[in-house]
C-alpha cells in the first residue's frame, strides 16, 4: 500500500464546507447542554475568554482546543474538525482496517469473532456497517433478503427493514424500540450527515412508523432486565438472544475509535442447544 495514500496516517478530510471554530465550539458546547462558565471552569480560563473564542474575537490554541473537546466528550472525528476550523492540522488518524499497520488488530478481531462461534458476532463501524463476521452470523444472513444483505451490510437497515430481521424478530416492539433508541443517542452524539440519514431512512419504514405511533408496553421480568432479540430461524425455532458490546480503550486512531464489537449470546439453553446445532 503507497504510505503517501489519503487516509493512511492523516485522517480524511470531510467533502463538507470547513466552518468558523466559534460558532462550531458553541454548538458542541450547547448540544452538551453546558454553560459557557461551566465549560470555562472546567477547562481554566475565564467566561470572557471562552465567549471571546466563540464569537471569533480570539483564535484558541490547539491545546485549548483538544481540553475543550475532552470535557465536551467529542469523537474524535469531530476533535479534528475542531483543529481544522482553527486552522490547525488533525492530531487523529484514521488508518483503513485492511491496512497493515492494523494487522494485528484485524487479526485479534477474527480470532475474538472466530472463538465466540456458534454465537453470532460482528464488528461494526460508526454506521453500524459490518466490517467483520463469524461463521454464526452468515448463517443468520440466510433471513434476509439479497437486497438487505449488501454490500456492505448494514445492521439497523437489516434489523428495521420491514423484509428483514424485523419480519422474523418476535419481540419487534422491545427491541425495535432498543434499536432506535441506539441510533438516535449515536446520531445526537456526533455530527454525521450519514448517521442523520440512516435515522431519517428507518423512521420512514412502515413498521418503524407504526411502531413511533403506538405507546410503549410495559416490558416483560426479562426485559427488565436485558432486551433480548426473539428471532424466528429459518428452521421456525425462537432464538432468543441478548448482547454485549466492546471498544478499544484509549484509542488515538479514528478506525479505531468507532469500531464496536457486538456479540450475541444465548438467553435460554433452546437457544443455545439450537445455535449449537446450526453449527454441525
Amino acid at each position: 500500500m503507497d504510505r503517501t495514500e489519503p487516509g493512511h496516517r492523516q485522517a480524511r478530510l470531510r467533502s463538507t464546507p470547513q466552518r468558523e471554530v466559534g460558532p462550531l465550539l458553541r454548538e458542541w458546547r450547547q448540544r452538551r447542554k453546558l454553560s459557557q462558565l461551566t465549560l470555562a471552569l472546567d477547562v481554566g480560563v475565564s467566561p470572557r475568554h471562552l465567549s471571546f473564542v466563540e464569537t471569533g474575537r480570539s483564535r484558541p490554541s490547539a491545546e485549548l482546543l483538544l481540553s475543550m473537546s475532552e470535557h465536551l466528550a467529542l469523537p474524535l472525528r469531530e476533535r479534528n474538525d475542531l483543529l481544522l476550523a482553527a486552522g490547525y492540522a488533525p492530531r487523529y488518524s484514521e488508518t483503513p482496517l485492511e491496512s497493515p499497520d492494523l494487522q494485528a488488530v484485524r487479526s485479534a478481531l477474527q480470532r475474538l469473532l472466530a472463538a465466540h462461534d456458534p454465537y453470532p458476532g460482528v464488528a461494526l463501524d460508526r454506521h453500524w456497517n459490518v466490517v467483520l463476521a463469524n461463521r454464526a452470523t452468515e448463517r443468520l444472513m440466510g433471513l434476509l433478503p439479497p437486497h438487505l444483505v449488501g454490500p456492505p451490510l448494514n445492521m439497523m437497515r437489516a434489523s428495521l427493514h420491514p423484509e428483514g430481521f424485523a419480519a422474523a424478530t418476535l419481540n419487534f416492539d422491545a427491541w425495535g424500540r432498543h434499536l432506535l433508541h441506539e441510533l438516535e443517542r449515536a446520531r445526537d452524539a456526533a455530527d454525521d450527515p450519514a448517521l442523520a440519514a440512516l435515522a431519517a431512512e428507518v423512521a420512514g419504514y412502515p413498521n418503524v412508523a407504526a411502531l413511533l405511533a403506538t405507546a410503549t408496553r410495559r416490558p416483560t421480568y426479562q426485559e427488565s432486565l436485558l432486551i433480548p432479540c426473539v428471532l424466528l430461524s429459518g428452521e421456525g425455532r425462537a432464538l432468543s438472544l441478548f448482547t454485549t458490546q466492546a471498544t478499544f480503550g484509549s484509542p488515538r486512531d479514528i478506525t479505531l475509535a468507532e469500531l464496536t464489537v457486538e456479540l450475541f449470546y444465548p438467553a435460554d439453553a433452546a437457544t443455545e442447544d439450537a445455535l449449537r446445532a446450526q453449527a454441525i
